[in-house]
């Protein structure tokens, strides 16, 4: 117990204060109708000096910050796993699963593609990609923690945050009017609603303004793009392991397992729910409690980000996710028709 509190105590401070930026960033979301990840982002990066040395010497944040943005992030991907069942998966019948499939593969192989054409590293690619094509902000956080270090792992995963909720926020208000332009009925809408848009909260938005059966398409379809992100995790996992081999990186003598445990405890959690024992007020708090960790952590993630990092990213990785998004849309349109 007092080996537990001198490990803690040192963490205190860095996790109240990402805690207490988790609150006002939901606070502020949920009056403005604006992303909740984008509102922690750019607070955090408003105390990045809660991270700066002071005399020489770390502040007393900056323990707990790092914790938050590293440990934390971890926790709540784990416990997304509560957001789905096998049951709602497989109730989507197996064409729209091998359509949600083959666009989650196109979507992050085109990123690939496209981050090495415009000089990035293929783990860019993968993140973007990943992004635009799973789950958005939650999906940039899981596979940076599946990635291998780098000097600009941060910046990229920041910059592909905002990126991702400002494009679903977009697509939020402009593919029902698209839906209607190209004259789809409520359930290709909702497949297609829930087929491209990055968030989840914003496909929920969208889905319902267009019809109720709309809507419901669109979570089923959402729950099935969240659902690739274990394998999508595994890759960037198979892939960062193969780099660190490659370059020297990994420790002598150990093998790194091949999914983080972040990742198992995810599948494991689907398993479990999937089964219906867990009580519905524990998998709800297990809900809400994996959305206050990645909130959290990316107020961890902005206090340690410089604005001039993400001011100097230029044309280029904003033309890649554009780029990556209408791509999505126009696959998804594609399918639709056929």
């Amino acid at each position: 117990m007092p080996d537990l509190r001198a490990r803690l105590t040192p963490l205190l401070p860095g996790l109240a204060i990402s805690a207490v930026v988790a609150v006002a960033a939901m606070f502020l979301s949920e009056h403005y109708g604006a992303p909740v990840m984008l509102f922690a982002l750019l607070l955090g990066m408003a105390l990045n000096f809660l991270t700066q040395e002071e005399g020489g010497q770390k502040s007393r944040s900056a323990a707990g910050i790092e914790f938050t943005a590293k440990a934390v992030l971890r926790l709540g991907v784990a416990l997304l796993g509560l957001r789905i069942t096998v049951d709602q998966v497989m109730a989507l019948g197996w064409p729209p699963m091998l359509m949600v499939v083959l666009a989650v593969a196109l979507t992050i192989g085109v990123g690939v593609v496209l981050a090495r054409l415009l000089g990035f590293r293929m783990f860019f690619g993968l993140l973007t990609g990943g992004a635009v094509a799973i789950c958005g902000a939650s999906a940039a956080l899981a596979l940076s923690a599946a990635m291998p270090a780098h000097p600009r792992k941060e910046q990229a995963t920041l910059f592909t945050v905002i990126g991702v909720s400002t494009l679903s926020t977009m697509a939020m208000v402009l593919y029902p009017l698209l839906t209607q332009w190209l004259g789809m009925g409520p359930v290709q809408a909702g497949a297609f609603i829930g087929g491209t848009i990055h968030d989840v909260a914003q496909v929920v938005g969208a889905g319902y303004s267009i019809s109720h059966e709309a809507g419901d398409v669109a979570t089923l379809i959402k729950l099935m793009r969240v659902a690739m992100l274990l394998p999508v995790i595994a890759l960037a996992a198979w892939l960062a392991r193969r780099h660190e081999v490659a370059n020297g990186d990994g420790r002598t003598g150990t093998r790194p397992p091949l999914l983080p445990w972040f990742a198992v405890a995810f599948a494991v959690l689907v398993a479990i729910n999937s089964t219906g024992w867990l009580p519905v007020a524990l998998v709800n708090a297990g809900k809400s409690a994996s959305q206050w960790c990645l909130i959290a952590s990316m107020a961890a993630i902005g206090m340690k980000t410089h604005l001039k990092d993400i001011l100097t990213v230029g044309w280029k990785p904003v033309a890649l996710m554009v780029l990556e998004t209408v791509f999505l849309a126009a696959l998804f349109v594609g399918l639709l028709a056929v």
